[in-house]
C-alpha cells in the first residue's frame, strides 16, 4: 500500500479515537444537515444523505443524534446558515492540499485555515490552484478480518471497482463516483464488512516528501482536520514508511 493510502487509513482511525469522537460527531451532524437540506430527509431517496448516515453509523454516532441533525435541516433555523466551501493551497515541500468545510461564517473559517498553512510554512492559494490535481472517486475500505484479500479484491472488481490496494489489515478500493453504492452493496451481500464508504477527492498523482517537509505536512494536515468547520482534507503527499509509523503511534 502506498504511503498516501496509509496516511488516509491512519487518519480515519485517529478521527474515530475516543478523544476526538465529540468533534467528529459535530462534523457529522453538519454533514447530515447539509445533505438533508439539499436533497430531502429520506436517505433512500437522497444519495448524499445515505452516505452521510452510513458514515455517522460507522463512527458509532447515536441514532438520536442522527435523527436530530436531519430534523434540524427540515426545520430551518441554524442549518439554513450553513454553506459548503473549499480551500486550496500548498504545504511544505510542495504537496497540494484541498480542504472542504461547512461553515456559517466564511471569514472565521478562512482565517483559521490560513493560520494552519502559515504556521508550517505552507501557503493558502486561489480557487483552482490545486483542485485540478484531484478527481472525484468512490472510496471504500474493507477490513481483511480473516478473509482472503485476493477474494475481496476479486469481488470488488466483479462489482465494478476500478483500483485496489491491499495491506495486511484492509483492502482499499476506488470506484467511479456513480458506482460507489453498487460496489458497497455487492461487497456487503458477499459477506464482507465495509467500514468506510465515501465520495473522495483522489490525487491524480502523488509527490514523495522527504522526512522534514513530510513531518511538517502531517502536522498541517492534522491541524486542518482538527478545525471545527473543516470536513475533509485531501493531499497528494506520499510519506516515508518510518515517518508514518511515528505518526500512527
Amino acid at each position: 500500500m502506498s504511503g498516501h493510502s496509509k496516511w488516509s487509513t491512519i487518519k480515519r482511525k485517529k478521527e474515530a479515537a475516543d478523544n476526538k469522537r465529540g468533534a467528529l460527531f459535530t462534523k457529522l451532524a453538519k454533514e447530515l444537515q447539509l445533505a438533508a437540506r439539499a436533497g430531502g430527509p429520506d436517505p433512500d431517496a437522497n444519495f448524499k444523505l445515505r452516505l452521510a448516515v452510513q458514515r455517522a453509523k460507522a463512527a458509532n454516532m447515536p441514532n438520536d443524534n442522527i435523527s436530530r441533525a436531519i430534523a434540524k435541516a427540515t426545520g430551518g433555523g441554524e442549518s439554513d446558515q450553513l454553506i459548503e466551501v473549499s480551500y486550496e493551497g500548498y504545504g511544505p515541500g510542495g504537496a497540494a492540499i484541498l480542504v472542504t468545510a461547512v461553515t456559517d461564517n466564511r471569514n472565521r473559517t478562512v482565517a483559521a485555515i490560513r493560520h494552519e498553512f502559515t504556521r508550517v510554512g505552507g501557503s493558502l492559494g486561489e480557487n483552482g490552484s490545486v483542485a485540478w490535481q484531484f478527481e472525484s472517486r468512490g472510496a471504500l475500505s474493507v477490513p481483511v478480518d480473516g478473509h482472503d484479500e485476493d477474494e475481496i479484491a476479486l469481488a470488488a472488481i466483479e462489482a465494478g471497482a476500478e483500483d485496489i490496494e491491499t495491506s495486511e489489515d484492509s483492502v482499499e478500493i476506488q470506484t467511479a463516483p456513480g458506482d460507489l453504492e453498487s460496489v458497497r452493496h455487492a461487497l456487503t451481500e458477499a459477506g464482507y464488512t465495509v467500514d468506510h464508504a465515501d465520495l473522495s477527492m483522489v490525487p491524480k498523482s502523488t509527490i514523495t516528501l522527504e522526512k522534514g517537509p513530510g513531518a511538517q505536512t502531517l502536522r498541517l494536515l492534522d491541524g486542518l482536520g482538527d478545525l471545527e468547520d473543516v470536513q475533509r482534507v485531501y493531499s497528494n503527499a506520499d510519506f516515508d514508511e518510518e515517518l508514518l509509523a511515528q505518526y500512527a503511534s
